[in-house]
């Protein structure tokens, strides 16, 4: 480090300095790591009781076998995401953050009573959560969707795999890093694209890859709408202790607005374009999991046809398939006429169709016959991929394999492309053209302008 010159102290730490100090502390190496923690090995006497577990006894899994987890954005899905997370016997959460204190106290807690202690470490910057825990080997993220791809890279950087809940980016731009940072340091990604691990979604997919359904001719996706997306800004309200609220990093790479407990509370930042996508609330889920049970290999190119304001969208695949962007107002169960769930998925073909949403016990299909091979459909694709069904399961074992996960970044990233796609479709009032393979629109400046946003320093990528 000679190279830097030493400057007098006092000095006036900026958030810019502050942010860069934090990326070179995640430069120690993992020989570094090893030799410091021989050392504070070597300080501490030898306990006179080692309880069974910590060998790996009785059914535990050894501490030198599991995968130690942190997490970063805890209210909310990550909440959920946690108690999901934490039982699986061979990882070990050590770490948690957010911005917020209540949910950061939470999920402190959770941790500590699931082990019996008081270990867990509970960090408001995550960026000193990926600079100081070098044990740290994965992280789930689930913060606000504006952090998404920022906080995904940020951690693939600094060394650790990453389960990032969707939408894993805000622009085309940002998921295109996602997947060069992915490749680049060889790190595990998933999506939180669950229903792509589910047995009702795997059957309805499969049906659609096997063949049993004929040439699939028209897929669905439900996209359906969001009651509503803000441009406008909620009045200023007298800004929180940063222990409470850390409004800086809260908002992250966005423009600056004034605080409004109406953004932070109940997720209420999901009906402001500064913070959030459109089409990609549901399609994130629901597109990648219409394009899973199509021949990709042949489409390069989608055709988006704008409808009107809230509308369902068509759209047509350069293979000839038609995938429809089905959307509906109101309740996410009330029921339409491809499904009658939340989150659905259909394919048509012309042997019959196959259908899966959420709150199913079994798929929709235009034959009951067909649902006699549900078991057989299943266990040949848990055969076939070796994966399985619990997303969460797919992705540690994939950390140890290193093999790409049933939801990794290309899966992700053209998912997302389609969506977002359809969001610049709807945002110009007009017909537009995605050429899949370059992640460019035909011939359309306008609308190239639109696959990225600018993003409020430090908090760039």
């Amino acid at each position: 480090m000679g190279f830097f010159k030493k400057i007098p102290t006092p000095q006036i730490q900026t958030k810019e300095t502050r942010f860069m100090d934090l990326h070179m502390k995640t430069a120690l190496t993992r020989r570094q790591f090893l030799t410091r923690g021989a050392v504070a090995v070597g300080a501490f006497a030898i306990p006179l009781y080692v309880p069974a577990s910590a060998l790996g006894r009785d059914g535990a899994v050894a501490p030198s076998e599991r995968i130690v987890m942190g997490g970063i954005g805890m209210g909310g899905r990550g909440s959920s995401d946690l108690n999901w997370m934490i039982n699986e016997p061979d990882v070990q959460w050590v770490a948690v953050c957010d911005v917020r204190r209540s949910p950061r106290d939470a999920a402190r807690n959770v941790v500590n009573s699931k082990y019996g202690n008081k270990d867990c470490a509970a960090y408001r910057d995550f960026r000193e959560l990926l600079a100081e825990r070098n044990d740290v080997e994965a992280v789930l993220i689930a913060t606000g969707d504006r952090w998404h791809a920022l906080a995904s890279v940020l951690a693939m950087q600094a060394g650790k795999d990453v389960y990032c809940e969707k939408p894993a980016c805000l622009t085309m731009a940002q998921g295109q890093k996602v997947v060069e940072t992915a490749r680049r340091y060889g790190r595990i990604f998933q999506t939180g694209a669950q229903r792509l691990s589910e047995p009702n979604h795997v059957f309805a997919i499969e049906m659609a890859l096997s063949g049993r359904l004929g040439p699939i001719h028209t897929a669905y996706a439900d996209i359906r709408w969001r009651d509503g997306f803000r441009h406008d800004w909620l009045p200023a309200e007298p800004e929180p202790s940063m222990d409470e609220v850390d409004w800086d990093i809260w908002l992250g790479p966005c423009p600056w607005r004034p605080f409004n407990r109406g953004y932070v509370d109940g997720g209420g930042w999901y009906h402001f374009y500064d913070f959030a996508t459109n089409v990609a609330m549901w399609g994130a889920h629901t597109v990648a999991q219409a394009l899973a049970g199509l021949d990709m290999s042949n489409a390069h190119s989608i055709e988006l046809e704008y409808s009107g304001p809230e509308k369902t969208m068509m759209t047509r695949l350069s293979n000839g398939i038609k995938l429809v962007l089905f959307r509906v107002s109101g309740s996410v169960w009330e029921p339409c006429e491809y499904w009658h769930g939340a989150c659905g998925e259909r394919f048509d073909g012309p042997e019959g169709w196959a259908a899966a949403a959420d709150g199913y016990s079994r798929p929709d299909v235009s034959s009951p016959s067909m649902l006699s091979e549900y078991g057989k459909v299943v266990a040949e694709y848990q055969a076939r991929t070796q994966r399985s069904l619990n997303h969460a399961r797919d992705f540690f074992d994939c950390v140890r394999s290193r093999r790409p996960t049933v939801a990794n970044p290309d899966v992700m990233l053209r998912a997302m492309n389609i969506c977002l796609a359809a969001d610049i479709c709807e945002r110009l009032k007009r017909n537009v053209t995605f050429d899949l393979r370059k992640a460019e629109f035909v011939n359309d400046a306008e609308a190239n302008r639109l696959r990225s946003r600018a993003m409020r320093a430090p908090y760039t990528i």
